[in-house]
């Protein structure tokens, strides 16, 4: 049993850095993690899945419970294709996650969902991650969640809007 646990810790870092995968959308906790099924030998694994590059708000923080619900719009109960680079410190894995766009939805799996949710003013460009971007993915990242902020679309719309992770630090000092 020891083995067989140690084999899976050493392989599972390796098995997310594989060829992109095709999963169903069953669940969507937040707006910044979702929960896909997806294939795999001898039948489905569930996979928890932290969208990469952004930070959405809480779902007790405001535009929390609106967040859920546009990424809800984007992905729940359609296959995506996600490209897994890591894990983070919660086991989940952290994904770009690609859908169909609304416009074409038996097309190509073209819409970064998480490059979306900035564009719909729904979540912040998670910056102390940029570094793990190429250049290009920085760029569009910094352009929409600027854009957004410019437009005051979403979350935008708040006078002093609070990101998740200073929120979660506050939220944390209180309890």
């Amino acid at each position: 049993m020891r083995r067989l646990v140690f084999t899976l810790f050493l392989t599972l870092p390796f098995a997310l850095h594989a060829a992109p995968r095709t999963c169903l959308v069953v669940g969507v906790t937040d707006g910044d993690t979702l929960t896909a099924r997806c294939p795999g030998t001898g039948g489905y694994e569930r996979l928890k899945v932290r969208l990469d590059a952004i930070d959405a708000p809480e779902k007790r923080q405001a535009f929390g419970a609106r967040a859920k619900q546009a990424l809800s719009r984007l992905v729940f109960a359609k296959e995506v294709e996600l490209d897994c680079q890591k894990t983070d410190r919660y086991g989940r894995a952290v994904c770009s996650v690609r859908v169909a766009p609304a416009s074409a939805p038996q097309g190509p799996k073209t819409l970064d969902a998480g490059l979306a949710m900035l564009t719909l003013g729904m979540a912040w460009w998670y910056r102390a991650y940029a570094h793990e971007q190429t250049p290009q993915a920085r760029g569009q990242h910094e352009f929409a969640e600027a854009e957004a902020r410019a437009k005051k679309i979403g979350l935008w719309r708040d006078a002093s809007p609070v990101p998740p992770w200073e929120w979660r630090r506050t939220e944390h000092d209180t309890h």
